[in-house]
Formats: C-alpha cells, sequence, structure tokens
C-alpha cells in the first residue's frame, strides 16, 4: 500500500521506482496524499529534458539521512513507549542539523565517534544512550539495504562510574505519600504496591482491574518487538482500597484509572487522556517531607529488595516486576543476602581469632627474650 495512515500525524505516500525511494508526509486527506502521489509518479516516469540532463551528471542517489529518521520514528512511534519516541527525537533533531543534507551511506564511523566525544563532554551517560538509539538507527539502514554496514557498531560505549542506586527506606516513601493530595496518593499507592513502571501505570484502563480476584493486569513494551505484552500482579490489601474507592467515584466515560485534561500540540484543543509524564511532583514532595529526592523507578526497587530480604524466590519477583532476564532482576536487589551475611560473620570471626593467636604469640615471645643485665 503506498499511501498509507500514521496515527496522530496524518497521510503518506510511499512508493519505489527501480529501487529509488520517493516519499512525502504529512497529508491531511487521504485525497491529498493520493494525488501528490500521482503527481510525483508522473514527474519521475516522465521526467523532463532539463531534469535528464541534470540528473545525468549527478551520481547515483541514496536514500536520505532524513528519510531514515522518518522511518525510525514512524516504527518507535506505532511499537515502543511515548518515552523512547521522545528520547529518539530528540537526538535525531541534533543529528539532522549535522547530517541532515547527507545520504546514509555518507556517513562514517569516525563521524559517528566524533559525535560521541562531543556529546561525552556533556554527560559519558548521554553519550553512551545516544550511540545506543544511533546503533538502532542504523541497523534500519542495513535492513533497508541503504547501507552494508552499520557506522555505529564499531564505535565502543565510553566507560562511566558504576555508582549503587539509591533505593528510599520505607519510613522516607511513606512520608512523602503522605504529603501527596489524594489523586497523587493514590497514583504512588498503586505504583509502590504493583511495582509497576510509571507508563505501565499511565495507561492502566478499569478493564484491567479485576477487583473480584484481586488482580491488575499491566502492560509493558519492554520486550523485543516492541508488541503490548501483559502481566497479572496480584493485589495487596492497601491497593484493593485503593482501587475499590476510585472504581466507585470514577467518571463512566473515561476507560483510564489515571487521567487529566490538558492541551494537546498534535490535536490543538484541549482534551481527555492519560498520562504521559508525571515525575515533577516528586522533587517537591520529596522537599516536604524532608527527605532525599527520588522518582518512581526507585519503589520497584526498595520493592523487590523487601521480597528479597523476606525469602521471596528470584523468580517470582523477576515475574512481578516483568523482566524478561533474570540478570535484570538482579540488578533491582539491593539487599545483603544471608550467603553474604555469612561470609562476613566467618571472615569477622576469623580475623578476631588470629588476633588473639597473633597477640598471645607476643607475650610469650617478650617473656622469653633474654633481657640485657646492667653490669
Amino acid at each position: 500500500m503506498s499511501v498509507y495512515f500514521v496515527k496522530k500525524k496524518g497521510y503518506r505516500y510511499d512508493f519505489t521506482i527501480k529501487g529509488q525511494r520517493y516519499t512525502e508526509a504529512w497529508f491531511k486527506t487521504k485525497k491529498e496524499a493520493v494525488q501528490a502521489e500521482a503527481k510525483r509518479r508522473e514527474e519521475v516516469n516522465n521526467p523532463s529534458p532539463v531534469l535528464e540532463e541534470v540528473s545525468s551528471l549527478q551520481s547515483p542517489t541514496g536514500m536520505v539521512f532524513l528519510t531514515l529518521i522518518e522511518e525510525r520514528l514512524d516504527f518507535i512511534q506505532e511499537y515502543k513507549s511515548q518515552s523512547y519516541y521522545k528520547d529518539n527525537r530528540y537526538l535525531f533533531k541534533r543529528l539532522a542539523k549535522i547530517w541532515g543534507k547527507l545520504q546514509v551511506k555518507e556517513i562514517t564511523s569516525q563521524m559517528v565517534q566524533q559525535y560521541i566525544m562531543k556529546r561525552a563532554k556533556e554527560s559519558h551517560y548521554a553519550a553512551n544512550y545516544d550511540l545506543r538509539l544511533m546503533k538502532a538507527l542504523f541497523t534500519l539502514g542495513v535492513r533497508r539495504k541503504a547501507i552494508n554496514e552499520n557506522p555505529a557498531k564499531e564505535v565502543p560505549f565510553l566507560p562511566v562510574e558504576q555508582k549503587v542506586k539509591y533505593v528510599p527506606p520505607v519510613e522516607d516513601i511513606d512520608k512523602v505519600i503522605a504529603m501527596a493530595d489524594p489523586e497523587t496518593r493514590d497514583y504512588l499507592w498503586t505504583i509502590r504496591e504493583t511495582m509497576g513502571r510509571m507508563s505501565e501505570i499511565n495507561r492502566l484502563k478499569w478493564d484491567d482491574v479485576d477487583l473480584n480476584a484481586r488482580s491488575v493486569t499491566l502492560y509493558t513494551r519492554k520486550k523485543k518487538g516492541g508488541s503490548l505484552t501483559p502481566r497479572k500482579v496480584a493485589m495487596t490489601q492497601r491497593l484493593y482500597e485503593v482501587l475499590s474507592d476510585r472504581f466507585a467515584y470514577r467518571d463512566k466515560t473515561k476507560p483510564w484509572v489515571f487521567w487529566h485534561t490538558y492541551r494537546s500540540k498534535i490535536e490543538g484543543r484541549v482534551i481527555d487522556g492519560p498520562y504521559i509524564d508525571r515525575k515533577k511532583f516528586m522533587k517537591t514532595l520529596c522537599k516536604k517531607a524532608g527527605v532525599r529526592y527520588f522518582r518512581f523507578h526507585p519503589l520497584r526497587h526498595a520493592g523487590a529488595s523487601i521480597m528479597d530480604c523476606n525469602n521471596v524466590p528470584l523468580g517470582a519477583i523477576q515475574k512481578i516486576l516483568g523482566h524478561e532476564n533474570r540478570k535484570t532482576t538482579e540488578i533491582y536487589l539491593h539487599s545483603i543476602g544471608d550467603t553474604e551475611k555469612s561470609a562476613i560473620a566467618v571472615y569477622e570471626r576469623a580475623r578476631q581469632n588470629s588476633h588473639t593467636e597473633s597477640h598471645t604469640d607476643k607475650k610469650w615471645v617478650a617473656a622469653h627474650t633474654l633481657q640485657p643485665t646492667l653490669n
């Protein structure tokens, strides 16, 4: 299909003739896109003599870098989270200013390396994240046969200082929740009791809440392929009380558990819809509570650590958190296990025994050493 619709953006035509791709976006109606495509096909199939002459003097063209960016963003918008889409769009705007007039095949590993080193002056973490997104972008170029090799593939990640992630204690979490207004308090309790990601709670609908079975179904895109993948999480008594109360007083015309009224830049009007990002209020709440600042994600770490301290099997924690990889779950466990505690206890006893023996030996040596006599 050469004309298709992309949600919240509009219609686009996209066709290929003799291996060359032609595309244009975004049209408000399908009719406009079809007419524009027909006109473009006519120009391509019947070029004017002047255009043919100019074309013969130019080297064969390949995929333009901006086209690759558009394709990647289209894919991300359909299959990935909105926050991931924003991150990519922000990076691509920066790259478009540098390489926007180039073809994909003209971008080299050295150019990628130069960008990463410049970005590294701001932050190694930011540079590595950009590099990860660029590797995915150029992988699409390889699949589209615009390039043979990924220019970002051989560019190494920069070294970073690994820090222990701050996990707020239970007391601090309680203080922060106590400072919140009722609406925000429900939101924080839902994240805390499900250990869900912010994006999962934002998209939570009443159809995903089963008060009879006392379970909620959370959907994530953090799986291979980008498809929304469900997992069920059992309700705690506290979560059951929060959701039961919200259900009783819900707006039956709204499908979401948490929603707000806002002005949409895309639609140019005020609409009702789910939240996308709610991180800003946490700084205010932490300040009011007089605790160290933390955001939503540490609540997942805190919950996982509590379960780990109480000998919950790693496999069960992995399912609740929605991790595909067991190693990812291990990152969330910040408690010191019994094995480590036992090992330290053995070390301490051995060190104390060694110290006692050493002290006894010194006394024996001192007692049996000949002292010099005075003449």
